[in-house]
């Protein structure tokens, strides 16, 4: 199927690895032309089609430099995915969480989007054919609120709140806003070396991959009995970034192998 993306101008946020990479590849792969920003690059020269952009998109200013950076080489913004995120994990408990703690996940999981999300409306608004607008949301925003990660999902709901507050403000300006809420990916924020695993066998005084069952059991399991994988995320980042799902718009799908069980 032709998702109607070639010759597109596209910009991914924390694009230098994991789901980003893989969103940015995929996108590329569909004829987009990519501007893709993070702290580090290394990763995205060379690729076919993406033009990477070294930012800190923690600043405030550094969103708004790469959407910019889009417009200045192409003169428009079609898509946006705002993938940028982290998680640190909090086994201490909500009374040994600073403002500063609340801060930071604020600051990366949801600042981040807001900025380069202003930045690319204030484009796309000037655009008869407005845009698409595609947030990397996490389960961690609406099921089974977990203290470990109380800052993480806090952030991330306020994330997907706002995905569906600008759909409703800006659908009548043809720019569409979803979100995509993965559960376990097998990216470096689970098996990274201070991903969930690695920190709760460290913890516990386990092995990672004893750790990382244990984590996933007490959650309820995955049906598939395996974790996500980036490129199966990033294959529905793209669709919902195709005109294929032009009335697609304020709806969040999820990716999680079967860990929801509820309707």
């Amino acid at each position: 199927m032709d998702l109607c993306l070639s010759g597109k101008i596209a910009v991914v946020t924390a694009a230098s690895k994991g789901i980003g990479l893989a969103v940015a590849r995929a996108l590329a792969a569909e004829g987009a032309r990519v501007v893709a920003g993070a702290r580090g690059i290394d990763s995205l020269t060379g690729v076919e089609g993406v033009t990477p952009v070294s930012v800190d998109l923690t600043t405030p200013e550094g969103p708004g430099r790469l959407v910019q950076r889009a417009v200045a080489d192409h003169g428009r913004i079609d898509v946006l995915v705002n993938n940028m995120g982290a998680v640190k994990m909090r086994l201490q408990g909500f009374l040994a969480l600073t403002d500063d703690d609340f801060e930071w996940a604020m600051r990366v999981n949801f600042f981040s989007a807001l900025r380069a999300t202003r930045a690319a409306v204030t484009q796309m608004i000037a655009q008869p054919e407005g845009g698409a607008i595609v947030n990397v949301v996490s389960v961690n925003a609406f099921f089974q609120p977990d203290g470990g990660v109380i800052d993480y999902g806090a952030a991330k709901a306020a994330l997907l709140n706002l995905t569906k507050a600008l759909a409703e403000e800006l659908g009548p300006r043809k720019i569409r806003v979803n979100a995509v809420s993965p559960g376990p990916v097998s990216t470096d924020l689970w098996l990274g070396e201070n991903g969930v695993a690695h920190t709760v066998a460290r913890a516990a005084g386990i092995d990672p991959e004893t750790a990382r069952d244990r984590v996933l059991a007490s959650i309820g399991g995955l049906a598939t009995g395996r974790l996500t994988t980036p490129e199966e995320v990033a294959t529905l980042v793209v669709l919902l970034a195709s005109p294929r799902t032009g009335n697609v718009t304020g709806s969040n799908f999820v990716i999680d192998g079967g860990l929801i069980k509820t309707l």
